[in-house]
């Protein structure tokens, strides 16, 4: 009997191989990125092209250095299919123009090549602030989701100039009357850590935005204490609106295959009226490729600043894996191409699954759209502008459409997009009214209501160098990528140490 009682516990033990919990990092520094900044091979454009270990999110990180610095991003290259990352970024700054900068080129090469568990401060001489603008890791952030009202973010200032506390940056979005807002505060002496403090600051500001809504409607207020892995700012806005299901209003399918393995397209589906003035609607096509067992996701949309940045986070966050993507822009139109399959391997078999994804997508490309006028802020900071400054919006019946203020030097530098009440344009009248209460300099960039920002900006796919937008065939990474990516592989140069 004891021997059959040795021989079974004998049996039920199992055998596991022993996985090194370093062995990850370890794997980092061996096969860490390697950055070529190749300035010969076009004339018009630099190319940044990267080679590494491909793990989740790789892409994103490529992707956000780059839009963090303002460089346009004409058109990418995209291929992580198995253990090994290859991309190609062609690359201008905001004039056009070739990277030559040799310390911008050196920032950038750190920044990619820098292992995303090492936090470090890079050291340049690039005459600029190049520190991500969009990572604040030093202040204690606010983050607010709740619906779109004239007058919540002018309440929600005026609660914290009270209160006593400084706003260091803030940055809001607005979409389908949805709002998201991130906040980030101090004391005089630093940061805000006393827990206390912390819990009377959000019971304050939970009382002025519960004011603002009903009973059950949905809302959020969430203080959080300086963390050196913060998530960047904009990433957090689409976390944040994502979860508040900003998406739910885009609009189901304009047509619809009833095979899963057709084609479908999606599109936002907007008025004859906008439609007359010249908007672009965002389409989604979906479509199964089942010799390589991908998902493909193309997005036609208007081309506009950070559009890259903001389709691939989201495709990120959602746990879906891009193994190849050709993204591309004719005059103002920008199409994107991504072979995608979820982490866990899995295609969009499902009607829930390619719905959902649609209007993801479509939320992430216009939660951007800047509606309205843009005021380009410039003053000298002080305790309570944001006050100040969203009060004299309130009492001339403007509304902030997004907004983003930030500090530099001594001054606040920041930027609003507001319409009226109506959602029209403003009156010379008001303007001028409004400009001498805020005092400082206010800059008048875009008359026109509802456009977008100007392409000269910061866009992350533009190319306009043709504005007929029928006579170029659209890209298909289908009939391309796959006969050029050996040639594509064999381009890429390793740095020397």
């Amino acid at each position: 009997a004891l021997k059959k009682q040795n021989l079974k516990a004998r049996m039920e033990i199992t055998y596991k191989p022993y996985f090194d919990p370093d062995f990850e990092s370890l794997m980092e520094r061996i096969n860490a990125p390697r950055v070529c900044i190749d300035n010969d091979t076009c004339h018009d454009c630099t190319l940044v092209k990267v080679d590494s270990a491909n793990k989740h999110g790789i892409l994103l990180d490529m992707v956000q250095v780059l839009t963090d610095l303002d460089l346009v991003i004409s058109k990418s290259y995209i291929c992580s299919d198995g253990v090994w990352f290859m991309d190609v970024f062609h690359v201008t700054d905001q004039l056009g123009n070739k990277i030559i900068d040799e310390s911008l080129i050196h920032y950038i090469q750190q920044a990619m090549c820098t292992s995303r568990r090492q936090k470090t401060q890079f050291q340049t001489n690039i005459g600029r602030d190049v520190k991500p603008r969009h990572v604040c890791t030093e202040h204690t952030a606010l983050e607010m989701t709740g619906t779109d009202q004239p007058g919540l973010m002018s309440e929600i200032s005026a609660v914290l100039a009270e209160l006593g506390c400084q706003v260091s940056a803030a940055v809001a979005w607005t979409h389908n009357t949805r709002v998201a807002c991130i906040i980030y505060l101090e004391d005089k002496d630093g940061p805000i850590k006393d827990p206390c403090r912390v819990a009377h600051v959000q019971a304050q500001l939970e009382h002025v935005v519960e004011a603002r809504h009903c009973e059950g409607e949905r809302r959020s207020v969430r203080l959080t204490a300086p963390a050196t892995g913060r998530t960047h700012t904009e990433r957090r806005l689409h976390q944040l609106m994502a979860a508040d299901r900003d998406y739910e209003q885009c609009c189901p399918p304009c047509s619809s295959g009833g095979d899963s393995s057709k084609e479908e397209t999606y599109g936002h589906g907007r008025s004859p009226e906008r439609r007359r003035e010249g908007y672009v609607e965002t389409e989604v096509t979906i479509e199964k490729c089942n010799e390589k067992g991908y998902s493909m996701v193309t997005v036609r949309s208007r081309d506009r600043p950070k559009l890259l940045f903001d389709t691939v986070c989201t495709l990120t966050d959602m746990q879906y894996v891009v193994f190849h993507a050709a993204i591309s822009s004719k005059g103002s139109i920008a199409f994107q191409e991504y072979y995608i399959r979820q982490n866990d391997g899995c295609t969009l078999n499902s009607e829930n699954a390619r719905r959902r994804i649609t209007r993801c997508l479509i939320a992430a490309v216009e939660r951007r759209v800047s509606h309205g006028l843009r005021l380009d802020l410039c003053t000298r900071d002080r305790v309570g502008l944001l006050s100040d400054v969203t009060r004299a919006f309130r009492e001339n019946g403007l509304s902030i459409t997004r907004a983003e203020i930030g500090r530099r030097g001594e001054r606040a530098v920041g930027s609003f997009y507001v319409t009226d009440t109506s959602g029209h344009n403003l009156n010379p009248e008001m303007l001028e009214a409004m400009r001498k209460e805020i005092g400082g300099s206010v800059l008048v960039v875009d008359k026109t209501c509802g456009s977008l920002s100007p392409p000269q900006t910061s866009s992350s796919i533009s190319r306009r160098n043709s504005t007929d937008l029928e006579d170029r065939p659209r890209f298909s990474l289908g009939s391309l990528l796959w006969s050029q990516l050996e040639r594509l592989s064999s381009n890429f140069k390793h740095i020397k140490s």
